[in-house]
Order: C-alpha cells, then structure tokens, then sequence
C-alpha cells in the first residue's frame, strides 16, 4: 500500500480518531513492548512490572523501570508522528486521539484532545488510604533517593495512575463513543493484540487505517494495514497534503 492511499482517505475524511500505541513512540528512543527490541522480548524487565497484584506485593519492580524511565523522560522528544497528528487536529480533521501510551508525548507535541485509556504519570495515589498526589512531585522524589514513595500521611505505597494488567482502563466507554463517530479510525504503532483496547476499531463503522511497522494481532474487514517505518511514511503524506508540522 503506498501513502498516497492513504493521504487520500485523509483528505477526503472530517472526523478522524487516531488509536495509537508504543510504536509511535519507539523512534523517540522509548521501546516498545513485543517487538525485537521490546520490553518483554529482550527481557531487561520482567513481565510483572505492570501486573497489579504483583505490584502490591512488591512494588520495587515498577519502580527499578519506573527510576529509569524518568531517568531520559525529560530529554525526549516527540516523534514526527506526534507532531503530524496534533497538525491534523490543529486542521480540524483529527477530532480525538485514544492513546496507550502513558510517556506524555502527545501532549508535548501540542495535541489537545487525548483520551489516556492507560492512565499516566500525572498524579498518583496511596494504596492504602487513597489519599492522591501530584506525581511530578513524587518523580523527583525517585530520582534523588531511588526509593519507593511512601504516603506521608500513613507510609503506604505510592501508585501512578497508570493502568496495570488486572486494572480496568480508563475512559472505555468514551474512546467507543469516539470511534463509531469516525469516517476514519486511523491506528498508529500498535499491534492490537492488548485487550480491551484492540476492541476499540471494531466500533468503528466506516475506513480503518492501520499504520505500524510490525505484525498486527487483529485483523478488521474494513481496514487498509499499511506495515511501513511509522515516521518516514507520515513525512511522504504530509508532503501530499501540505500539512506543516511543529517541528519542520
């Protein structure tokens, strides 16, 4: 499939709904998760890191992947992707983006209208009396000391708001709504083999889109899959369609 396919669709759609997940991102340096160079595949973390029950057991595990991801956060950038998807949105094209990532970078790329299924770093909350924090406060915290937060009112564990395996998203309901309301879904860098999210363009009614550089796990009817370098093909569609991003 070549991009021209696709810079058409684009021209020719008023409400578009961007899924996306790690693979947008993975050309800023973040990796992704089942891919060669993948969390889980090369096996640095392992897979509990985002398992709920094993983070109430012991929470150290998150947060050794936690001290280091926070560690770059503040030096990355966001990909052409991003910036190429907040232009579309600046056009009035793009009306939502639904995102599993929780690395920010859509808002650091002036994207407005984010639907974070997966949660993020924002804030956080102790375990045991629920009391909520701000957790930019508490990312300091960690890179200093290294340590687990602690809640000062009652010393129980600290958690992001992010979404572990076990927990149920966030905004589901929503990210639906937004999906049967599209002429086209436009999926980026996901596989759509994590669930519930990879039920998500199922309710889109109209053109899918699927734009990732690996293997996709789902296969829809009414969807074009486009297995291309993520950033190099949205750069040849943007050229087509005069679109000015942030970063050009």
């Amino acid at each position: 499939m070549t991009p021209e396919i696709l810079a058409d669709i684009i021209k020719s759609s008023k409400y578009i709904v961007a899924l996306t997940g790690a693979g947008i991102s993975t050309n800023a340096g973040i990796p992704d998760f089942r891919s060669k160079q993948g969390i889980y595949t090369t096996k640095k973390y392992r897979p509990e890191i985002f398992d709920i029950e094993y983070f109430m057991k012991d929470p150290s595990l998150f947060y050794d992947y936690a001290y280091d991801f926070f560690s770059f956060e503040k030096d990355i950038s966001p990909t052409f992707a991003h910036y190429f998807l907040a232009a579309l949105e600046k056009a009035g094209k793009l009306k939502t983006i639904i995102t599993q990532n929780i690395d920010g970078l859509h808002q650091k790329a002036g994207s407005k209208n984010i639907i974070e299924i997966h949660g993020g770093f924002d804030t956080g909350y102790c375990t045991l009396c629920l009391y909520r924090y701000n957790f930019s406060e508490i990312k300091n915290d960690i890179l200093k000391r290294r340590k687990i937060p602690k809640c000062q009112k009652c010393k129980g564990v600290i958690k992001p708001n992010v979404v572990f395996f076990g927990e149920p998203v966030k905004d589901m309901e929503k990210a639906i709504s937004e999906a049967r309301k599209s002429d086209l879904m436009l999926v980026i860098g996901t596989s759509l083999t994590v669930y519930p999210a990879a039920y998500i363009p199922e309710s889109a009614v109209n053109k899918i889109a699927i734009l990732n550089k690996g293997e996709i796990g789902k296969k829809y009817p009414n969807a074009i899959i486009f297995q291309e370098d993520i950033d190099t093909f949205l750069k040849n569609i943007s050229e087509m369609l005069n679109i000015h991003t942030h970063n050009q």
